[in-house]
């Protein structure tokens, strides 16, 4: 008991003990926090009242804005790494809103005019009053609504609303010149509107020397300072400009909808890779934070945020090889046109695709007419628009991808292949072509007969596409029936889109039943005679060049149906490279691609077949190709095909020409497709292949191609 007590009186001592430290410690806190509390308040007194008067000053006469650091736009670059669309550093004037008079901001205005007129620097001018004489630019109901806008009587002259204005910006200066150039820069910033974080562009593309006047003279200017722009440039003039595309100011509807991402006056991809490709081209816009005095004097900036470059594309296209292509197609519609050839055709225009056989990397493609992607950079000229625009060869569509053409005698190949997988006819069966196909109480005539009043008697289907014989896939087609036929040309990519990355990809159509249905006619009932003209590429069979390219790849490789693609790879600005699998999932959500496998083998004895026919038709006598390249040092196999397209406005039968081949023959590597609107005859067009395989190959062209050919045997006619 008495050591119970004892221990209690222990513990009571520890703990009168601990609460004098407890209050030792909360006094020693409540002293600090006084002494803190004396030298703020001391602080705030300096601040307020010592030197209040010298900092508000300062404070005045400081301002701050945060100003964007554009992202520089990715550069596209073909597959060697050249440059086809990159960037240039442009300076630019802007000039933001600043506590100054109005005499002060008018003479700003007029010292840079006079700068920029003896540079000969061109500056927008939308105000719609010219003088020496006084008159109005606009008219009619544009000029009422202008004048009751401004608050400016009816009956007012150009004069009087000009003296108008010279009043409402309080200029003081009665020089007309000098007043119409203040006039022109208040004007624009009454129409846009500007304020201390966002500016008017006054000029763009600034020579050095003037940015050195603005920089030394930055008291002459206030509230006006230089911006570093990167702007897209396409050095490579119309090279495969059809692929490229352009790019122009984002359209309002747009910027609606992405204000998160985009201002108002951001340039964005419009057409070809600058567009479906926008999102890794346009790369993240830094910050600078820029500080300067109440009268626009700017004495300070610093970055706060890095801006990221865009990726640069690189694409599969070969320039050497693109620009023979685009020379070539060119000199061959001209030479159609001129007569060079045995006839003369209106050749209107044309497209080419080189591609790889077994990776469907395209190499080349071109559309002609073309143009110039550098037209859009900063505006396009009236003189560009109205040739885009009303031109009749339609310039600006890329006729690869975005036109569809019956494919005449090309398509042969996949007439034979689709009957030898029917198992309705056989590699040895022969067929005797009379001339004139006679069933169903009509008649059709192979394209011999036309041309030389016989037929080509009994051939194989190795020899029916060596000579082109329409007759005997005539049978071959009427034997297997339309669904047959069209399942096969499905297969091969025919009808359908490729897939290519790309804007605008047209699908085409296969004749079919279901094709003759959603057409225009009148009569949807399809006939034995409608499988009859499919069967040679006619009817409604319209597919693109893109898509025979395809074609003929799958056949030179073996029978693997490739899938065409234009992006050889995307590198990001810190050097790591995009994954090949997620560009192309972007791709087709991008452009609503969907893939399928139809579950078809092609036997190789069938796509032997195919390709021995495709041999002899360009490397043997006879072959409807072969004056073209029996000189070549390379065996090629190819194909002509001329398709009846209408007429024309003088009721002339349009022709269309395709040419298609591939080379090596015995080790595939390269498929050219070529096709000319009015071309006339597939021969003809085998010339630009034999000028695009002569660049592919390296050869000296002096050794391997032939003569002029003037006179050309064995034309194949339209049926």
């Amino acid at each position: 008991m008495n050591n119970r007590i004892s221990f209690d009186k222990e513990t009571s001592w520890d703990m009168e003990s601990g609460n004098e430290k407890t209050n030792f410690r909360f006094n020693i806190i409540t002293i600090l926090v006084y002494i803190i509390g004396i030298v703020l308040i001391v602080q705030l007194f300096n601040l307020q009242v010592v030197n209040g008067e010298n900092y508000r000053e300062q404070s005045n006469t400081r301002l701050s804005r945060v100003s964007s650091i554009q992202a520089a736009r990715g550069s596209i670059l073909d597959r060697s790494g050249n440059e086809l669309a990159g960037v240039k550093t442009q300076n630019n004037i802007e000039i933001y809103k600043t506590n100054i008079s109005n005499e002060q901001l008018n003479n700003a205005i007029l010292n840079l005019m006079n700068l920029l007129e003896q540079h000969k620097v061109a500056v927008t001018d939308t105000f719609p009053i010219k003088t020496n004489p006084f008159e109005f630019t606009i008219d009619g109901d544009k000029l009422i609504k202008w004048k009751k806008s401004y608050k400016i009587d009816e009956d007012a002259t150009a004069e009087q609303a000009f003296y108008k204005f010279k009043d409402k910006y309080e200029i003081l200066s009665e020089n007309v010149d000098d007043i119409r150039k203040i006039i022109t820069i208040r004007y624009k910033i009454t129409t846009t509107g500007y304020s201390a974080t966002k500016s008017i562009t006054i000029a763009t593309d600034v020579n050095e020397e003037i940015v050195a006047q603005i920089s030394e003279r930055n008291s002459d200017f206030p509230g006006i300072s230089i911006a570093t722009q990167a702007t897209r440039t396409y050095l490579a003039g119309n090279l495969a400009a059809h692929v490229i595309g352009y790019t122009g100011k984002i359209k309002e509807e747009d910027y609606e909808k992405q204000k998160d991402i985009y201002d108002i006056d951001d340039i964005v991809g419009k057409t070809g890779i600058e567009y479906v490709f926008e999102e890794f081209l346009r790369g993240k816009d830094g910050e600078k934070q820029v500080e300067m005095s109440v009268d626009g004097t700017i004495t300070g900036e610093y970055v706060s945020e890095n801006a990221i470059a865009g990726s640069d594309i690189v694409l599969t296209i070969d320039s050497n090889l693109q620009q023979v292509t685009q020379t070539a197609l060119e000199n061959c519609i001209n030479k159609i046109k001129t007569g060079g050839f045995s006839q003369t055709y209106d050749a209107q225009g044309g497209s080419a695709v080189v591609m790889n056989v077994n990776t469907g990397e395209v190499l080349a493609t071109a559309s002609y007419p073309t143009y110039e992607p550098q037209w859009f950079v900063g505006g396009i000229s009236q003189e560009n628009w109205a040739y885009l625009n009303t031109d009749q060869r339609h310039p600006q569509l890329n006729k690869a991808i975005q036109s569809a053409y019956a494919p005449g005698s090309i398509f042969k190949m996949v007439t034979g292949i689709a009957g030898l997988e029917s198992g309705v006819i056989t590699t040895k069966e022969t067929i005797r072509d009379t001339g004139i196909y006679k069933k169903y109480g009509e008649e059709w005539k192979c394209w011999y007969y036309t041309s030389y009043h016989r037929g080509h008697g009994y051939l194989n289907v190795t020899q029916a596409l060596q000579h082109s014989c329409n007759y005997f896939f005539y049978e071959t087609a009427d034997r297997m029936g339309i669904d047959t036929l069209s399942k096969y040309a499905l297969h091969f990519g025919l009808g359908k889109k490729t897939g290519i990355e790309l804007t605008s990809e047209k699908a085409g159509t296969v004749a079919s039943k279901e094709a003759k249905k959603k057409s225009s006619l009148a009569d949807k009932t399809w006939y034995p005679g409608d499988t009859i003209i499919s069967s040679i590429g006619q009817g409604f069979n319209n597919f693109t060049p893109m898509q025979i390219a395809k074609y003929i790849s799958s056949i030179a490789n073996g029978g693997t149906v490739v899938e065409p693609t234009i992006i050889k790879s995307i590198l990001r600005s810190d050097g790591t490279e995009a994954n090949k699998e997620k560009i192309r999932n972007y791709t087709n959500e991008k452009l609503g691609i969907e893939t399928s496998d139809d579950g078809i083998e092609i036997s190789p004895e069938s796509i032997a077949v195919a390709k021995e026919g495709m041999r002899m038709a360009a490397s043997e006598a006879g072959g409807t190709a072969y004056n073209v390249f029996k000189k070549f040092n390379i065996e090629v196999a190819g194909k002509t095909g001329s398709a009846e397209a209408g007429k024309d406005k003088n009721n002339k039968d349009i022709v269309n020409a395709w040419f298609v081949c591939f080379a090596p023959y015995d080790k595939p590597e390269v498929a050219v497709v070529v096709m000319i609107e009015n071309g006339g005859h597939g021969n003809y067009a085998a010339e630009v292949s034999r000028d695009i395989l002569t660049q592919y190959f390296g050869m000296n062209e002096s050794t391997e191609v032939n003569e002029s050919t003037q006179a050309i045997p064995l034309v194949e006619q339209v049926r």
